[in-house]
């Protein structure tokens, strides 16, 4: 989900703010608050016709999203909650930063030296030149393994990339991942789709930003590098896997022996990269993602002449550093990758900008900070205690499923019983004693960031993986599923208002936090989670029959979501969707089943005129809304797998059966789906 700004409009919440409960507690200690805003409901519209709009409607009537922003909504609201915090926090480590090499100081370095935009701009483009050197150094193709493994060292996209993760086959220990890499817009589709106008202009455009980069650069032949490296990206898109395809974890594991990797892709010197690399001989095999693209790879390798090579090759220097280069460069930048590609008018603040680098480079000692200065102690146990109802409701959820026969279910309850939750922070932190910093010199400090975090990478090789490592940081307002882990992670961030209270009453808490719960359990459960086993090892633990009703549930999903239309003449993939569409109606079902289990038998409360499961509903339902530009919601369906927010929310609801009943749903509703139509996996 892995995806600023205050504006009037976007603050009448539907669930109350902190301060607006806690004041509503005071004053009333023994009263049960509902969470619910009642003035934020739209009463002119029927929740049998549009529950979206029922929950949102005056919301989205009153919203205008912010000018620096591509999308608005619940979620961004609560990111932009926690970067105020982070500035908070950020501010005072500058007024007490500690000894010099501590963490603290390091905090201050970064985000001192982006906020010194004097010195960025009598820099230039000059921290480059030893990036740049590296290329006009390459006299022939046989020098292109050694740039590669540089360039990766050092942060900068290459055609494909080589990191170290989790064995699928063997998750106790790690491998090397050879993944497609190399574009510089969203997704394939914006250079091979040329019968969509509106793909083909941002193609068009991102051209002409490249020209006017290069030319800032100093480059006097822009224009045909430009040319070139378009060129060279186009091939390498049409050689790329689908996001569709690339969801199959079976078809995307494939070993392949260092030595035979000439067979892949013979235009490339792959015994040189993988030495110059560090990944050699700490590993003798790969797993490659996508084969054939390495062939694709090889053929333009081979048929593109050098020194187009080299454009392309400055072109990603230039552009993996432009957010940190002088203001030209930067505003340059932003005219493209927010202004076309996402339809977004004006920058975010600077500080904000300097906020996201400091978090994104030091995020476990930003994120051990933020543990101390913003999560109240009360809310890991509540939360915990939370998630074990969840799994029990999970548990009979699988028993009682009617399609799914006695062995596979023996199965799907070992790997639950087995799912390791992450829930506010880690219990151990990243050390970055090795990464060394400067006060007064981004471009340096970005470079130093990006090289530890990769020899980090590189260092795991032969050893055991650390089933305790987080993939997110506690401040950041997100959650996610790892299927060779099998855990969850749910960070301290979003473990705060309109998504959790610890001091509400359950049934909003559980419709805005329980479904990150619900859904992230389920995610072990969908298309390509339920092909990994307890351990996150990728093996077939199914039956036949039960994977053949699977896949026929799954494709009532693909079907339902890929008739929604975010944007006239563009559809949501059901098939790219599919696994967090799985997620979303499978955790609400579960989301549903532990309200039910926390009411230990008894009746919901009725509070301002609506039950409990009503008030869950809403919460769900307020959770997704959000407003996009047409840019960016182009852009989340060509790329992203999660479906915009409002078909997140009225297309789950709709599959629910408890959702009928605390309606009154009845057949000719709009919200109306037949019952052989409703799809819930678990």
């Amino acid at each position: 989900m892995n995806r600023s700004l205050i504006s009037a409009a976007c603050c009448a919440l539907l669930v109350l703010s902190a301060p607006a409960l806690h004041a509503q507690q005071a004053g009333n200690a023994a009263a049960p608050v509902s969470g619910i805003d009642l003035k934020t409901l739209d009463t002119a519209v029927r929740p049998q016709d549009d529950f979206y709009g029922y929950v949102n409607g005056i919301w989205t009537r009153n919203t205008e999203i912010p000018a620096d922003k591509s999308t608005w909504g619940t979620y961004i609201e609560l990111r932009e909650t926690a970067q105020v915090q982070l500035r908070a926090l950020i501010d005072a480590t500058l007024k007490n930063p500690g000894k010099p090499g501590s963490d603290a100081h390091k905090i201050a370095d970064l985000y001192t030296s982006f906020m010194n935009e004097k010195a960025r701009d009598a820099a230039g483009f000059k921290p480059l030149q030893a990036d740049l050197a590296h290329v006009a150094a390459v006299k022939d193709k046989k020098d292109l393994p050694a740039l590669f493994a540089y360039l990766q060292r050092n942060g900068i996209q290459t055609p494909f990339s080589a990191g170290v993760a989790a064995d699928a086959q063997d998750p106790e220990h790690y491998t090397v991942n050879v993944s497609q890499s190399g574009l510089g817009l969203p997704d394939r589709d914006y250079y091979l789709k040329d019968d969509d106008a509106k793909l083909k202009a941002v193609r068009t455009k991102y051209q002409q930003h490249i020209e006017a980069m290069l030319a800032m650069s100093g480059d006097k032949d822009a224009a045909a590098h430009a040319a070139q490296i378009l060129d060279i990206e186009t091939r390498l898109a049409g050689a790329q896997w689908t996001r569709v395809q690339m969801r199959d974890p079976v078809k995307s594991y494939n070993r392949v022996d260092f030595d035979k990797f000439a067979t892949l892709a013979p235009a490339f010197d792959w015994k040189a990269y993988f030495a110059a690399a560090g990944l050699a001989p700490k590993a003798s095999s790969a797993v490659v993602r996508q084969p054939s693209f390495l062939g694709g790879f090889s053929e333009t390798v081979a048929n593109i002449p050098l020194e187009a090579w080299k454009s392309y090759f400055t072109w990603r220097i230039i552009e993996s550093y432009a957010s940190y280069l002088d203001s030209a460069a930067v505003k340059e930048r932003f005219a493209f990758e927010g202004t076309v590609v996402r339809g977004v008018p004006q920058s975010e603040p600077q500080w904000q900008l300097a906020l996201r680098f400091t978090d994104g480079a030091l995020g476990d000692a930003v994120g051990k900070l933020y543990v101390q200065m913003y999560l109240p102690p009360e809310t890991k146990p509540r939360v915990m205690a939370m998630f074990n109802n969840f799994v029990a409701s999970f548990k009979d959820g699988i028993e009682k499923l009617d399609w799914m026969g006695p062995e596979t279910k023996k199965e799907a309850q070992l790997k639950l019983a087995a799912l390791k939750p992450n829930i506010a922070y880690p219990e151990k932190w990243r050390d970055y004693s090795a990464m060394k910093t400067q006060p007064n010199d981004l471009i340096a400090n970005v470079r130093a960031a990006r090289v530890w975090s990769r020899q980090r990478n590189l260092e795991k090789l032969g050893k055991t993986v650390d089933r305790d490592e987080w993939s997110m940081t506690p401040q950041t307002v997100n959650a996610s599923y790892s299927p060779a882990l099998n855990a969850i992670t749910i960070p301290a961030a979003i473990l705060q208002p309109p998504f959790f209270n610890v001091k509400a009453e359950d049934a909003v808490n559980y419709g805005l936090l329980g479904i990150t719960f619900g859904h992230e359990i389920s995610h072990a459960f969908d298309d390509s989670g339920s092909q990994y086993d307890a351990k996150g090892r990728l093996r077939n633990w199914w039956t036949a029959d039960d994977r053949t009703a699977f896949k026929a549930r799954a494709n009532g999903l693909v079907k339902q979501y890929g008739a929604y239309s975010p944007v006239p003449g563009y559809f949501i993939n059901g098939e790219l969707t599919l696994g967090e569409n799985i997620g979303d109606n499978s955790g609400l079902s579960i989301t549903y089943q532990a309200y039910q289990r926390s009411l230990g038998g008894k009746p919901s409360p009725v509070l301002d005129g609506l039950t409990g499961e009503q008030r869950l509903y809403i919460g769900f339902a307020m959770k997704w809304r959000a407003k996009l530009r047409p840019e960016a919601a182009i852009a989340q369906i060509k790329s992203d797998p999660h479906s915009p927010g409002e078909f997140r929310a009225k297309g789950t609801v709709m599959n629910q059966p408890g959702f009928y009943q605390a309606f009154d749903i009845k057949p000719g509703d709009p919200m109306y789906l037949p019952p052989e139509q409703r799809v819930i996996m678990w």
